[in-house]
């Protein structure tokens, strides 16, 4: 029997995203998005508050990255995410993390984080109910050592971070258990 747990965030897993963005004078400033999610092939959408510095950023500078946080580096992702760019001026630099500029957009590329995307801002989505930011996927980058033979990112070697919104914590990927598009294979021949 269920119980009822009233209103509860209830998505598992959550990503947790650290998005980057340059400001008009060509500062980084990262945040830390959980609602975040691919859209299309070549798509992601983020969901962050309007006025936001990392939100400001990516309107004025059209581009900006999303990186996969890892176990390894938990500590400064999270730090993405309680501190805030509009009233710390040195958010980034506290760190000590590094950022080069990305060869194919107009963002930087945080170079501690395992797998990064580069994205081109396509559209801001903005109704009652949310304010939603789309990006074309334009590259994705990810360090050797998180890659497989076949040269794909193993979500094994990666140990991405997942947040789980039900006891605010992080946890990381886990053992495969199952091949998409075949688990349920059988299930069609009924």
């Amino acid at each position: 029997m269920k119980k009822d747990l009233g209103l509860v965030q209830a998505v598992y897993p959550m990503p947790v995203l650290m998005v980057a963005a340059y400001d008009a004078e060509g500062k980084v400033n990262v945040m830390n998005v959980a609602w975040g999610q691919i859209c299309d092939d070549d798509k992601i959408i983020l969901f962050i508050g309007e006025g936001k510095k990392t939100w400001l950023n990516i309107m004025e500078s059209k581009a900006f990255t999303v990186a996969l946080a890892d176990e390894k580096h938990i500590d400064v992702a999270d730090f993405f995410g309680i501190a805030s760019g509009n009233r710390m001026d040195d958010k980034f630099e506290r760190t000590g993390y590094h950022a080069v500029k990305s060869d194919k957009v107009n963002a930087p590329v945080i170079e501690e984080f395992p797998v990064v995307m580069e994205c081109e801002l396509l559209e801001h989505l903005k109704d009652e109910y949310v304010s939603g930011i789309v990006g074309k996927i334009v590259n994705v980058k990810a360090d050797e050592e998180v890659l497989d033979e076949k040269g794909k990112v193993d979500v094994s070697k990666l140990h991405a971070a997942m947040f789980d919104q039900f006891r605010n914590g992080y946890y990381t990927t886990g053992e495969k258990f199952a091949q998409a598009w075949n688990a349920g294979k059988d299930l069609m021949k009924k």
